[in-house]
């Protein structure tokens, strides 16, 4: 008789197109692979692959044991996680992306503090520069910051962030600070290339106008990285475009500045997207993004009081 092993494992060889990349898959050996499927056609007394070249091709049975080895996992999963819901506990696994920069400063610790407070279940967290171009990979819950163009998903806001124009006080004193757009685009601008975005266009409101400007900026110093970008201003190289989330304890410290602090900029709320189905959001990431609105609800990079 198979065992739910056996049956993860033809699955996993299933989805590869070879030995060697099953073997990759399962961080084992080519030999062990070829051993334990062996096994298993032993067992069932039936040839479930095909070697064709460096390659392999399930035979009949294989494929009709591939489809019914998923279906049998996926309900032996969901009676799992059912079981774990009637004493409300949360098993299985969820799956988080998120920017770098944000997702290590503020996502990682509180998913593992949720991990913690619900040890059966299984959490894995990804950091990207480019989240949302892989939003439909099976991600259960994909954190963003910004404007979203993808508007299927549902989004759920978990805090508000602002943006500022900032530059270091030294470099304030050798160039002066602009007093309008026109000075501003005299100054050496460091540029953010993140999540698809147009780094070099910046959009501003002058006061008492109730229309953006835009302006195109002539990037001194670009980096794909927030880390970078922000150290880069902090030296003293520039104007950069930052987050709240950021910049917030460095501007109440003074090592950096607002520049044309009157002018207002389009808001980049940081929000959780999700599938539109409620149906499809298993009890494990409705609970995760309520404790993300509740850990945010007071943003920590926002001055105590």
């Amino acid at each position: 008789m198979l065992s739910t092993d056996d049956l993860r494992f033809f699955c996993a060889l299933a989805s590869q197109p070879s030995l060697s990349a099953t073997a990759r898959l399962l961080d084992v050996t080519p030999s062990s692979v070829t051993q334990r499927l062996q096994t298993i056609e032993d067992k069932l007394r039936l040839k479930l692959a095909d070697r064709q070249g460096r390659g392999i091709a399930l035979t009949e049975q294989g494929q009709l044991l591939a489809e019914r080895a998923q279906a049998i996992l996926a309900e032996m999963e969901a009676l799992q996680l059912a079981l774990h819901e009637q004493r409300d506990e949360l098993a299985g696994r969820l799956r988080v992306l998120a920017p770098i920069g944000f997702g290590s400063a503020h996502i990682a610790p509180l998913a593992a503090r949720f991990r913690a407070r619900h040890p059966a279940l299984a959490f894995e967290l990804e950091l990207s520069d480019r989240p949302n171009l892989r939003l439909h990979e099976g991600w259960d819950v994909v954190i963003h910051i910004g404007a979203m163009r993808d508007s299927s998903l549902r989004q759920q806001v978990l805090a508000r962030n602002r943006r500022y124009l900032c530059a270091a006080p030294s470099y304030l004193a050798r160039h002066g600070s602009p007093r309008d757009l026109g000075e501003l685009a005299a100054h050496a601008c460091l540029a953010l290339r993140e999540n698809e975005e147009d780094a070099t266009r910046w959009k501003l409101l002058p006061p008492g106008t109730s229309q953006y400007r835009t302006m195109r900026i002539e990037p001194a110093l670009a980096c794909n990285d927030g880390r970078v970008v922000k150290q880069w201003a902090l030296d003293g190289h520039g104007v950069m475009l930052r987050s709240e989330w950021d910049i917030a304890a460095e501007l109440r410290s003074g090592a950096l500045c607002r520049v044309l602090p009157d002018h207002a900029l389009p808001e980049a709320d940081i929000v959780a997207l999700l599938p539109a189905n409620a149906r499809q959001r298993p009890q494990r990431t409705r609970r995760f993004v309520d404790f993300l609105k509740q850990e945010f609800a007071r943003p920590p990079w926002l001055e105590e009081t």
